[in-house]
């Protein structure tokens, strides 16, 4: 029996121009998402900067808010790899001590949000805006959580002293300090007339290093 013509069409896989258009929109997307929040990126905004049509984002995106989880878990996944990666490098080489912990997991973010092109700086802003908006809670745990997971029992592993509620929050706050990284940089250079990513890590990760001490000390 011969399939009818839209049916094939339905199993062609997408053309290369489709999938470069798809993929241009999710960058315009992720841009404006980044520079305005979601209530403060439109469609119409997004197709403009993407240059199509706004019926092509509903097409490859589909809602604004099925668009905003789309752009968000684009880069999670690499991002939680090469955290994941560098822990068990750190592991492999008997280093996962509690700066080698924090480091796995400051270092491959900092290095992609400021390495590896405007887009990724891009996301770490996003990612800032998805961490203090409640409403995207769903967000982060599919995207973040079971990252987060992995790095909090390692964290209580290596900081008995310390129990579950002050990881948690010791882990909040350390994100937070890492997404400012990405959204305050010029604060830190007009305060202190230097911004270096490299040195800012080391301060980063002296910081943190010493809240995750304070806590896990015991009395």
């Amino acid at each position: 029996m011969i399939e009818k013509p839209k049916e094939k069409q339905r199993q062609r896989a997408p053309s290369q121009r489709s999938l470069a258009t798809r993929e241009r929109i999710l960058d315009a997307a992720e841009q404006l998402f980044s520079e305005h929040g979601f209530d403060g990126a439109s469609i119409r905004d997004i197709a403009s900067k993407a240059g199509v049509q706004g019926a092509l984002v509903n097409h490859h995106g589909g809602s604004k808010e099925d668009l905003f989880f789309t752009v968000v878990a684009r880069r999670a996944g690499v991002l939680a790899e090469h955290r994941l990666a560098a822990l068990e490098a750190r592991k492999t080489e008997d280093e996962a001590d509690l700066r080698g912990i924090l480091s796995a997991f400051i270092g491959p973010f900092l290095e992609l949000t400021t390495h590896s092109g405007p887009q990724w700086r891009a996301y770490g802003r996003l990612i800032a805006h998805v961490s203090a908006d409640e409403r995207w809670r769903p967000i982060s745990e599919v995207c973040f959580d079971p990252t987060a997971q992995v790095f909090t029992s390692e964290l209580s592993r290596v900081l008995p002293g310390a129990s579950p509620r002050q990881i948690g929050a010791g882990f909040v706050f350390m994100v937070s300090a890492i997404l400012s990284l990405s959204t305050s940089t010029w604060r830190i250079g007009d305060l202190s007339g230097s911004a270096d990513t490299d040195d800012l890590m080391q301060t980063l990760l002296d910081y943190c290093e010493a809240g995750f001490r304070a806590i896990g000390s015991p009395g």
